[in-house]
């Protein structure tokens, strides 16, 4: 039987790797026949698996055909494509000639694609299919330094011709080409790998400038807080665009040698689970919301006894946690006992769900809420949470298995420093700290200081070394009376509950509190006929009496808040904020903006008169 040491020798140190081209180098070289990816072959409809010996074969025709483009190094190249191999073929061949990688979300906005391509200058994009540059082509007048587009599905099917410039390719004709494969770039650690532009809820993205070392070293500092071994296989579902899936999900799984299987989409996300039982899973707090939500329901179908059987469960898993955790005593016979009937009868069923095999579960991006976290811990999934952002490549802090204080971001990572300015700003400084904004640099004197602090704009605190965040320095509303909100902890504690899909609160300079509540079909359903109502009927959104059930939910869910941040007056929505209508982005938080510039009329509606609903 394989130790933990065993498993972990073939773990790359940041040195010998150099660069984030030199580490894949590395991996292959070690490990040729360790299974590096599985992704699903929809021609012949199985899953199939590529080991690091073939991901390199693969990796040199893309660096063959990418070479041919006479790009300089330092060029940027972008990539629009959901996760898969190609996707790191793609990446792994333009970093090994020197090139800079910009990521572009799937299913972001055409406008906003064009806005990114200008901007950073791309000379290359990599694309899935042709309707996306149907879509996107229209535009190319804005961004005229793109010379190629390569598609993944054949532009000889197109209805009508693609005029250039860009000149634009099917993959497979692209690759195949004759010819030795040019040679590496010698990068420097300290060179730009990537610009990763924000996906933020206000204002245009900004291009993060990130370097090999900045990536290397967090996933390395990231590795000493959570091992990871040869054995272990992630499921990979967020998408690799963004800063928290790219460095945990795909450099910190290279560097240990674990395979990563890539999930067909986030609607077959619980078939995949099943079928890659995963020992790993990396994700943002609105996929367990949702699953915790599911859970909520499902249990309001089968009746008291199920509730109770569940709550029990809960109960003495958190126990067991917190014994474990040295933060409590051991439990009772009796409640052995019982967890010995309710494992097998709740526990292991909802976890079943997970693949059955979870070791590890992190969760990122924004705040976990305290009901989900306990319930899933209860349940005896080992959930740790972290904190970080983009500009910091981008973990700051996090929990390990060992010391776990859900609720909290952990503690700073191994080489990590924070500290709090005197409005409780969190400053962190590392060497994960990003090389600045592209060309921005009056932006980035703002974000970083001259004492190498990035300011985050988060609002936190500090308690025995570990982090709390609060908020977002943005998010804190500030009503007429001067009082001050906190619209993230209220929107967190608002989504917890079953009824209500997705939440934003209103109050800046506004004499109370509102929200507007988007619902969950099924529990909305129920709330309906409970008033005799019709819940396909849009009515009923405005009925009053309805309005007033939901308003005395709202206040049971925050009577733990002052008295100035409860909600006063509701607007009902059935229709969700999704990434394709522009209201959320790809990380699912919501563009509180664009929202309140979109229900404009129906917020100064909940305000006119100052009459406050009761």
């Amino acid at each position: 039987m394989k130790t933990s040491l065993d498993r972990r020798a073939d773990l790359i140190p940041i040195e010998t790797a150099g660069t984030l081209s030199g580490l894949f180098r590395e991996r292959v070289a070690r490990t040729p026949d360790l299974t590096a990816y599985r992704q699903f072959d929809e021609t012949c409809g199985q899953w199939s698996s590529l080991n690091w010996g073939e991901m390199a074969e693969r990796v040199g025709r893309w660096q063959r055909a990418l070479a041919d483009l006479d790009l300089a190094p330092g060029a940027r190249v972008a990539v629009q494509l959901r996760n898969g191999v190609e996707w790191v073929c793609y990446e792994q061949a333009a970093l090994a000639l020197g090139l800079v990688v910009v990521p572009l979300y799937p299913n972001d906005t055409p406008g906003n694609v064009a806005y990114i391509l200008a901007d950073s200058g791309s000379q290359a994009l990599l694309i899935g299919s042709l309707n996306q540059w149907r879509m996107l082509g229209a535009r190319r007048t804005v961004f005229p330094e793109l010379r190629q587009v390569i598609c993944l599905e054949d532009a000889a099917r197109a209805d009508v011709p693609f005029e250039g410039p860009p000149d634009v390719v099917c993959v497979a004709d692209w690759l195949n080409r004759e010819g030795a494969v040019h040679g590496d770039h010698d990068a420097d650690p300290s060179d730009p790998a990537t610009l990763v532009y924000t996906s933020g809820t206000t204002g245009r993205p900004k291009g993060v400038m990130l370097s090999h070392h900045n990536i290397l070293w967090n996933a390395a500092a990231q590795l000493e807080m959570v091992p990871t071994y040869h054995d272990d296989i992630l499921l990979s579902f967020l998408p690799l665009s963004h800063a928290f899936e790219r460095t945990l999900g795909y450099y910190l799984p290279m560097m240990a040698g674990s395979c990563v299987a890539y999930a067909r989409s986030l609607q077959t996300l619980g078939e995949d689970l099943m079928t890659i039982r995963p020992t790993a899973l990396i994700s943002v707090p609105r996929v367990y919301e949702k699953a915790y939500a599911r859970i909520q329901a499902k249990l309001e179908r089968e009746g008291r006894i199920a509730r109770a059987l569940f709550r029990q469960a809960i109960a003495i898993g958190w126990l067991r946690f917190l014994a474990a955790q040295g933060r409590g005593a051991e439990i009772g016979f009796v409640d052995r006992m019982l967890w010995q009937l309710l494992r097998p009868l709740v526990a292991d069923k909802v976890l079943a769900r997970l693949g059955g095999r979870l070791r590890i579960a992190i969760s990122g991006a924004a705040p976990l809420s305290e009901p989900v976290a306990r319930c899933f811990i209860g349940l005896g999934l080992n959930l740790l949470e972290g904190y970080g952002l983009t500009e910091a490549s981008p973990t700051i802090a996090g929990n390990r298995t060992e010391d776990n204080v859900p609720g909290s971001a952990g503690l700073p990572i191994p080489g990590a420093e924070v500290r709090l300015a005197a409005n409780g700003e969190l400053l962190a400084r590392s060497p994960g700290v990003m090389l600045g904004y592209w060309k921005r640099p009056e932006e980035t004197r703002q974000a970083i200081d001259s004492d190498g602090w990035l300011h985050t704009g988060d609002i936190a605190e500090m308690r025995q070394g570990r982090i709390y965040i609060r908020g977002r320095i943005k998010d804190i509303l500030v009503m007429s009376s001067g009082e001050k909100i906190p619209a993230g902890d209220l929107e967190q504690t608002i989504a917890a509950d079953p009824l209500f899909e997705q939440a934003l609160v209103v109050g800046e300079g506004k004499p109370f509190v509102t929200a507007l509540l988007v619902l969950e079909p099924g529990a909305w359903e129920s709330l309906a006929k409970e008033f005799s109502s019709d819940p396909a009927d849009p009515s009923t959104l405005q009925n009053q009496r309805v309005k007033r059930a939901v308003i005395s939910r709202l206040g049971h869910l925050l009577r733990d808040f002052p008295a100035h941040a409860q909600v006063r007056r509701v607007q009902l929505l059935l229709t969700p904020w999704t990434l394709d209508n522009g209201l959320l982005t790809p990380t699912m938080k919501v563009k509180r903006e664009e929202v309140l510039e979109r229900f404009k009329a129906q917020v100064d509606a909940l305000y006119a008169g100052h009459t406050i609903v009761v």
